[in-house]
């Protein structure tokens, strides 16, 4: 998901998984029509105005708010070479929240963006991007005296990638308080954010402002950190600024590596590590994403392991925002799905073929599934008994 498979495979990113009859069944795309549901109900006539508002009132209902950076990422248009030797570069929207609202739109969930790009053609073109995959853009800014973030991404023979960023400061570092859609932030059921927005002021205090609202509206919070150290002024500064508002988290994404960083070393398969060192008491649900090995989950009952779907990798970019749209996109329609392991293990199932499908194309939005072809790939899948653990 975030990192293609162990060394010297290319086989991998992503999720082999238990895939039994009840898991199948549960995925099944369901055949009812909105006739067949108001035959049911006889007694109640409804115009199709009254229909389209309902339906509106549910999506509403199940909004997933993202809040952060959405910026243009430069992938060499030939893998395996440095940024200097590439022969040309083909752009791609990014950020790794604006990739998480796109794939909960593309999965058929409801999904708004807030963030700030440049008053310039590629921040257009960002906004153009979303409403074009149907994410509500209405929270986005644009900065007439900042442009927006550029990316150039290099990728490795593994399909891992290596960053270059241009922001100095670029608009996204700019958003204020004063900016926030807060009406936008109170409709949705979850807020996920990651961590770059706390890199830099103002837009570290609009980011803690927005958290303030979601949280006093009763969203559930979901955090990525999505480390990218080369954006931090130090190491040092990065765990700090990551772990300044992890207890604030109700669902929690981390990475292998990111475990190993924020412990300062410690052995991120330690299930120890991650109880003691990273779960906290307001804590609903951690989730550890290992690439090709699939995904581990915890919560205060229950832990266990999903593994992975085999593909060959071609570009890991995207992977980990694809897992957590996928998982988001159920919490948003069943928010204690936390609290049933049996329904859990089936989201982060789903979440898993997500995350395969991604890292077999270049680029994150392009490559991020629709519902049908998540179903697909998960009916395709090789069962694998594994057993959760208590």
């Amino acid at each position: 998901m975030d990192r293609s498979s162990k060394k010297g495979s290319k086989l991998a990113c992503c999720f082999p998984v238990i895939l039994d009859r009840s898991m199948k069944s549960s995925f099944k795309l369901s055949k009812s029509s909105s006739s067949d549901k108001l035959n049911k109900s006889k007694s109640s006539i409804c115009s199709p105005t009254s229909l389209s508002m309902k339906k509106r009132d549910q999506e509403n209902n199940h909004l997933v708010v993202c809040f952060g950076e959405l910026l243009i990422d430069f992938v060499p248009t030939v893998s395996e070479v440095s940024l200097a030797e590439a022969p040309g570069f083909k752009k791609a929207p990014g950020g790794a929240p604006a990739n998480v609202a796109v794939g909960i739109a593309r999965l058929g969930g409801s999904s708004a963006f807030i963030g700030k790009v440049g008053a310039d053609e590629f921040g257009y073109m960002l906004s153009d991007i979303l409403k074009q995959n149907h994410v509500d853009n209405s929270g986005m800014r644009f900065d007439t005296h900042a442009r927006t973030a550029l990316a150039f991404v290099t990728l490795r023979a593994d399909g891992e990638r290596e960053f270059m960023f241009f922001r100095n400061p670029s608009a996204d570092m700019l958003l204020t308080e004063a900016e926030l859609d807060k009406d936008l932030i109170q409709k949705a059921r979850i807020f996920h954010y990651g961590s770059i927005s706390l890199i830099a002021e103002p837009c570290r205090s609009a980011h803690l402002a927005a958290m303030e609202i979601a949280k006093k509206a009763g969203c559930i919070l979901s955090y990525d950190p999505n480390l990218r150290l080369p954006l931090w002024p130090s190491a040092d500064a990065a765990r700090k600024g990551i772990l300044s508002i992890w207890d604030q988290a109700d669902v929690i994404k981390v990475s292998e590596d990111e475990i190993t960083f924020l412990t300062d070393g410690e052995d991120a398969y330690d299930d120890n590590v991650v109880m003691t060192k990273l779960f906290h008491p307001n804590l609903k649900l951690l989730l550890v994403t290992e690439g090709g090995e699939g995904c581990r989950y915890y919560t205060k009952n229950f832990h266990g392991r999903v593994n992975g779907i085999k593909v060959t990798a071609v570009d890991t970019t995207g992977a980990g925002d694809a897992f957590v749209g996928g998982l988001l996109n159920s919490m948003a329609s069943d928010p204690d799905i936390y609290q049933d392991e049996k329904k859990l293990r089936n989201a982060l199932l789903f979440a898993n073929g997500c995350g395969a499908i991604t890292v077999t194309e270049k680029g994150a939005i392009p490559a991020l599934p629709t519902k049908e072809a998540v179903l697909k790939i998960l009916d395709g899948a090789t069962s694998n008994q594994i057993s959760p653990t208590h």
